[in-house]
């Protein structure tokens, strides 16, 4: 264990600096009129499997010519990026294609299921966005308003984003630019990059461990 004093006089001396997270604008924007789903979740965010619980949330990063919004849907197993999507609005059609995106890649079935959680933003609430949910099986869970730590594992993954891609570059100049490294580094994020809860190793890495070792003991049975 290296202490956090020769860490810090190391990085100096080298002229490194650590990623600042900045301070936090709110987006999530609700309607206590709104008929809204239980909190199915309630903070346990670790789950036995993959489709088994999503977290859902969208932020917002300033550019040239105003500000684009960047929708996340992660699974809770290994913390992967599934589905996303970047807009210039932040309409529940835009949520909604990020939501489109993972119900196509993830193909998740009626027998799985799985937990959609979010926060009581008006997008996740709005009637196509829940139709959507119930065609697809999926079983609504909304956190409590005003509490990020309802919708915690969506809030990290935020705060990664915005601290690893957004802020280490000065200004943004668009959309595309945006949608651009947001593409590279999803990428980036499922396949290369290492979290400690899973075992330090990459989201896609922990979920073919899972499929391989069902299938060991299939072969086993």
């Amino acid at each position: 264990m290296v202490a956090k004093c020769t860490v810090e006089r190391l990085m100096r001396a080298m002229g490194l600096a650590g990623v600042r997270r900045g301070k936090k604008t709110v987006t999530t924007v609700s309607n206590p009129n709104t008929p809204c789903p239980l909190d199915k979740v309630n903070r346990a965010f670790r789950v036995s499997r993959p489709n088994a619980l999503w977290v859902v949330d969208f932020t917002y990063v300033h550019t040239w010519t105003g500000f684009v919004y960047v929708a996340f849907v992660i699974d809770a197993f290994a913390r992967r990026i599934v589905g996303w999507k970047v807009s210039t609005s932040a309409t529940a059609n835009f949520v909604l294609d990020a939501l489109e995106q993972a119900i196509h890649a993830r193909r998740p079935g009626p027998d799985d299921g799985l937990i959609h959680h979010s926060d009581r933003g008006v997008q996740y609430l709005a009637m196509n966005y829940t139709q959507r949910l119930a065609e697809a099986k999926l079983v609504p869970s909304v956190g409590s308003v005003g509490d990020s730590y309802d919708n915690a594992l969506a809030e990290t993954i935020n705060g990664l984003y915005k601290a690893e891609v957004i802020w280490r570059q000065r200004s943004w100049p668009s959309v595309s630019a945006v949608e651009m490294a947001t593409l590279r580094w999803v990428d980036w994020y499922n396949n290369h990059r290492l979290f400690g809860p899973i075992g330090h190793i990459p989201p896609a890495e922990a979920e073919d461990n899972y499929y391989a070792a069902l299938e060991n003991l299939d072969m086993a049975a």
